[in-house]
């Protein structure tokens, strides 16, 4: 029995890991290999390496032929200002919810953070884009990703705010500064590992939407990257071009890989504090 249990206990991270490198690993390794095949031997994925490597041409295919270009700076200009909102009304939202105590306080929070919980209708989300005139625009698709992640955003800064010493806010206001003085110089700086973790999180989401932008921006010249992979695959330019398609799926992710590399301890952190704290 003793010599069993460290077998298990050793046995177990490692299948552990073992299977989410299998999930993990097994798509990505589909993908890099298919991305770098030529058309002949792409038709059919499969795990093989290439016989024939043509990574170079596939690249330059999909950022040429797929107009990657625009594609990228859609995307900028839909999920620069989402995140941007969302971290400044959720942190404002969360400075508010944690140092107000009153029934009312605690349903509205309670009401922010449902969105935690319940899907988005995106039926009911066109209707009022719609009423309001911002269908098929850039304003609205930026609305429904900060209405979305608000929630998140929220519900990690609000734990985090709470473990902040009320001493410090009440010595700036001693020394007269203003809610707002006390929000942008105190309360701000001391949530950067929250921040950092919203801004990574809400990237992630909104680069790789496809479903809300679909109904929302509706394509066209303002399609974001995989709106416009989607567009593209539909008007049978890729057609049976798995290489192309998976060429466009890699270049179209780098960005994201590289954001994630560079904060994922930052999610870690920014994670714990908030929830646990």
């Amino acid at each position: 029995m003793t010599r069993v249990a460290p077998a298990w206990r050793y046995g177990r991270p490692a299948l552990v890991l073992l299977l989410a490198g299998l999930a993990v690993g097994v798509p990505l390794w589909l993908v890099a290999v298919t991305s770098a095949k030529p058309q002949a031997e792409a038709i059919k994925p499969n795990l093989d390496l290439p016989r024939h490597w043509q990574s170079a041409a596939n690249y330059a295919d999909a950022v040429g032929q797929g107009e990657m270009l625009r594609g990228f700076f859609n995307s900028l200009l839909v999920v620069v200002p989402s995140v941007v909102l969302v971290l400044l009304l959720g942190a404002g939202a969360a400075w508010v919810f944690a140092r107000r105590k009153s029934k009312l306080v605690s349903a509205a929070y309670a009401l922010c953070i449902s969105g935690l919980l319940l899907p988005p209708a995106v039926i009911t989300i066109v209707m009022e884009l719609r009423q309001l005139g911002l269908a098929n625009t850039r304003p609205g698709m930026i609305a429904v990703y900060t209405g979305m992640y608000l929630s998140t955003s929220i519900f990690f800064m609000t734990g985090f705010i709470r473990a902040i010493p009320m001493e410090l806010e009440e010595a700036a206001r001693i020394d007269g500064a203003t809610p707002a003085r006390i929000f942008w110089r105190i309360v701000l700086p001391l949530l950067r590992p929250v921040i950092a973790t919203a801004t990574i999180m809400v990237m992630l989401y909104a680069w790789s939407d496809v479903f809300y932008a679909f109904f929302v921006l509706g394509g066209g010249e303002r399609a974001t990257l995989p709106l416009n992979l989607y567009q593209v695959a539909s008007a049978q330019l890729y057609l049976n071009n798995w290489h192309l398609v998976f060429a466009y799926v890699v270049v179209m992710s780098l960005p994201m890989v590289a954001v994630f590399l560079v904060g994922q301890r930052k999610i870690v952190s920014g994670i714990t504090s908030g929830a646990v704290k």
